[in-house]
């Protein structure tokens, strides 16, 4: 599908890749890792098109079709969130036109047996094919199928893009790269702008469809899901591993003590070949071993230890002096934006010492309550009570890209930073990895990764007793959140978080609050325990035809069959199946082809021989070979017959 070949990427002071080389095969799901600046994304864009690389060269198949979703993109206005999908079926929109001419046309003519009719009836099943290649009768309840599964409403479908905010536009170009159906999926941090429910539909579409993909995403659990192949960028170098993300993790480790040991071990040879030197030098009769020896040391390949990209952020919160036994205590708390109502009814008693998540759909009101939480809003209804002596640190979602770009990363931190831990600036910028000469680069150049670290390191420089942190976890590569992690873990006193990270959240945290149709539902235990409920809830909805909820979508399939839009579900199925036999069929092929070939390399070499014992194994062989050939005709056959039906079926 695509085959990269000695890629090299050199910025000038820095080399990114060298002489780089890996091949992505049909249907290939590959996770692509490393740490923030490592060149992930630089990488997605050359394989998109978007970029060159210095030196390298890049081949694709013509057949290849690629879906490209970058972490920032330029997005389009005056069309309805409906209208802007839609768009994506324009070339098949055209298709159909054309068809309804040939239709036209051929309804008037006579001529059946002319050469230019034949023409037109061949142009006809042309484009025929294509559209129910495409599922073009039913391509508007694929469009419905991936906009509710994204996390919409039917209510958005009507809605300008531009009443939508970054996350939600981002979501509008996820659902038009699916509905395209490319061949090789490019996606860069995916799940950023999505709640859990969304996650959870785009792993099941990806484990279900034939896509190959290329995914840069520091969400484990998703990367877990949706990849089996692990492409780890270190150092400039690309390792390659032929498995799951967590078990690359455990691989890697192996990995790097077998390279710690090799370098021990070269530094030893090194060392005594060098004093041997030394004590030999000058001594006549040892010349030629002296000699030996200092080329055995300048043909040494030398062995590179990755040491740079294995230091770990160490860090704990600074805890202000001990807060209530109640940080927070909400009762009946509403809040609406004119007509439209956020939440309501809101009652929630927080203990010195929790850990809880709040979890919900994007838009559901988890900002809203953490402005109220922050007094940023206080046109509300009910009350809401910080308690004795709460001292807070707030992490917004979108504290990472307010940092002032014309700063350095020493300014923004000197700036923000008062009293006695101005003294210890430089040692908080080398534990953050923003040591040295890197403090003075420019917050514009930061990757999105770096940013989001930089706004963490600037939370320690105020102690406080309660931690609300929304969205923290966003572009920062999986060491980092790790590390951020067992920080919060260590944290003795109160902490509210917003994420859709399920592994982040594991462990963690001892409740959640799920924001849910105006309401905020408490859940005792952690995050394993919502989820195992949350799933259950999903299913009892999904198979209960009793339920309102599951009763509605059926009569709304109903309606949607009655109107002839319905039938996709059959069409994908049909064409899963011929695609499914058009496989097998050509491996089956393949390898009848060099079965055949393999046949007559050994009858030429029986030929070839004047006198061959009885007992001689090549006869075994060919046994052998000419009885998994025919075995091979068989299936060969069969598979034709299938595919054969099928196609005349659909």
């Amino acid at each position: 599908m695509i085959t990269v070949n000695h890629l090299t990427v050199d910025f000038g002071k820095r080399l990114l890749f060298d002489d780089v080389s890996f091949v992505i095969g049909d249907k290939e799901r590959v996770a692509l890792v490393g740490k923030n600046g490592a060149g992930k994304t630089t990488l997605l864009k050359i394989l998109a098109g978007e970029e060159q690389p210095t030196c390298g060269t890049l081949s694709k198949n013509r057949e290849l079709t690629i879906g490209y979703l970058p972490q920032v993109m330029l997005f389009r206005d005056h069309q309805t969130l409906w209208e802007e999908a839609e768009s994506v079926f324009a070339n098949l929109k055209a298709t159909k036109s054309q068809l309804d001419q040939i239709v036209q046309e051929m309804g008037t003519r006579t001529d059946h047996e002319s050469e230019s009719y034949l023409q037109l009836l061949n142009r006809y099943t042309e484009l025929n094919d294509q559209l129910l290649l495409h599922s073009y009768g039913s391509y508007e309840a694929e469009i419905e199928r991936t906009l509710l599964g994204l996390g919409f409403e039917r209510e958005d479908f009507g809605r300008e893009t531009s009443e939508f905010s970054g996350g939600w536009r981002m979501r509008i170009e996820l659902a038009k790269i699916l509905l395209a159906r490319p061949s090789l999926l490019l996606l860069d941090e995916p799940t950023n702008h999505l709640d859990i429910e969304s996650i959870e539909w785009l792993e099941r579409y990806i484990q279900s469809s034939s896509v190959a993909l290329v995914l840069v995403s520091h969400d484990q659990t998703f990367l877990d899901a949706t990849t089996s192949r692990t492409l780890e960028i270190e150092l400039g170098k690309l390792y390659d591993y032929k498995v799951c993300y967590s078990d690359y993790i455990a691989l890697r480790e192996e990995r790097l003590e077998t390279q710690r040991r090799a370098y021990e071990n070269q530094q030893k040879l090194i060392a005594d070949t060098e004093a041997f030197i030394e004590r030999f030098r000058y001594k006549a009769t040892k010349a030629i071993q002296v000699q030996s020896r200092i080329k055995q040391l300048e043909k040494l390949d030398l062995i590179e230890i990755e040491e740079i990209d294995r230091k770990k952020i160490h860090f704990q919160f600074p805890i202000a002096s001990r807060s209530g036994d109640y940080p927070l205590i909400v009762e009946d708390l509403s809040k609406s934006f004119g007509d439209k109502k956020v939440f309501s009814g809101v009652s929630l008693t927080l203990h010195r010492g929790d850990k809880v998540a709040f979890l919900g759909k994007n838009g559901s009101g988890k900002t809203t309550l953490i402005r109220c939480i922050m007094g940023q809003l206080t046109d509300y209804t009910g009350t809401l009570k910080l308690g004795h002596n709460v001292s807070i640190s707030y992490f917004s979602q979108n504290r990472a890209q307010e940092l002032d770009p014309k700063l350095s990363i020493r300014e923004t931190v000197d700036r923000a930073a008062t009293g006695d831990i101005r003294t210890h600036i430089e040692d908080m910028l080398g534990a953050f990895m923003f040591g040295g000469e890197t403090a003075d680069k420019p917050v514009s150049v930061l990757s999105g990764g770096e940013r989001s670290r930089l706004a963490v390191l600037l939370l320690l420089l105020c102690p406080s007793n309660f931690l609300i942190l929304d969205e923290p976890t966003n572009h920062l590569d999986i060491r980092s959140k790790e590390v951020l992690k067992e920080a919060i873990k260590e944290f003795p006193a109160t902490v509210i978080l917003v994420s859709h990270d399920r592994h982040f959240l594991e462990g963690l945290v001892d409740k959640v609050y799920e924001f849910e149709k105006g309401k905020v539902l408490e859940h005792l235990g952690g995050m394993e325990e919502y989820l195992q409920k949350w799933h259950e809830k999903l299913l009892n909805e999904t198979s209960a035809t009793s339920n309102p909820k599951a009763q509605s979508t059926q009569n709304e399939v109903a309606t949607l069959i009655n109107q002839g839009k319905l039938d996709y579900l059959e069409n994908k199925k049909t064409q899963k199946k011929i695609r499914s036999l058009k496989n097998s069929f050509q491996e089956t092929e393949s390898k009848v082809e060099q079965l055949e070939k393999e046949l007559r390399l050994i009858e030429d070499e029986i030929a070839s021989r004047k006198a061959i014992p009885a007992e001689d194994p090549i006869y075994k062989q060919h046994q052998e070979v000419a009885h998994a050939l025919e075995q091979a005709m068989e299936k060969w056959e069969q598979l034709g017959e299938e595919l054969q039906d099928a196609e005349q079926k659909a």
